[in-house]
């Protein structure tokens, strides 16, 4: 399991089953609530936030390691790694400021162990995550569940009552060892 100060969700799926979808739908209701949220979203292909010709971009392509952009609104960090492979979820955690936030949400890392919604599409005929993944928390899907799932069944397409779980997670004391005031 990951190590973290604050509650860590994942939404666990695979390529093409909306899970970017949701979480752009889901992060207003749970803002709506007070809630100040990290994202961190794994991705399979190489990209950048800068754009060729920026003096960011060129300055991290001729060389800086790490590179940060500020501005009076916001500022990001782009790190080249010597590393090829998948990230650690562990180190991504332990790069936020968990001091400014209530909860961290991660799009992807299925393969970790951590809490997580599973989402499933049954038009993509992918396998089920659930049950040899023992760290999911509840299921969300596009159909019925299976009637030998012990999980929480949610439906993939109702934002409200994906936000209204989340919200009845973050209250338990077994999340982070206190009732969080929400």
């Amino acid at each position: 399991m990951i190590d973290a100060r604050i509650p860590v969700l994942g939404f666990a799926a695979y390529s093409g089953t909306g899970k970017t979808t949701l979480l752009k739908q889901l992060l207003p209701l749970l803002r709506k609530q007070g809630l100040r949220i990290g994202m961190i979203k794994h991705t399979h292909h190489d990209f950048d936030i800068d754009q060729p010709g920026k003096d960011s971009y060129e300055l991290r392509k001729a060389g800086a390691s790490e590179m940060l952009v500020a501005s009076g609104r916001r500022w990001a960090l782009m790190v080249e790694t010597e590393k090829s492979g998948d990230p650690v979820l562990q180190d991504m955690i332990d790069r936020l400021d968990q001091s400014a936030l209530d909860l961290i949400l991660v799009e992807g890392f299925k393969h970790e162990q951590f809490p997580k919604i599973e989402l499933h599409r049954e038009s993509l005929n992918k396998p089920l995550l659930y049950p040899e993944d023992p760290s999911i928390i509840a299921f969300a899907s596009d159909g019925a569940a299976a009637a030998e799932m012990k999980l929480p069944h949610l439906n993939l397409n109702d934002v409200a009552e994906i936000s209204a779980f989340v919200s009845d997670w973050l209250q338990q004391d077994n999340v982070t060892g206190k009732t969080l005031g929400l």
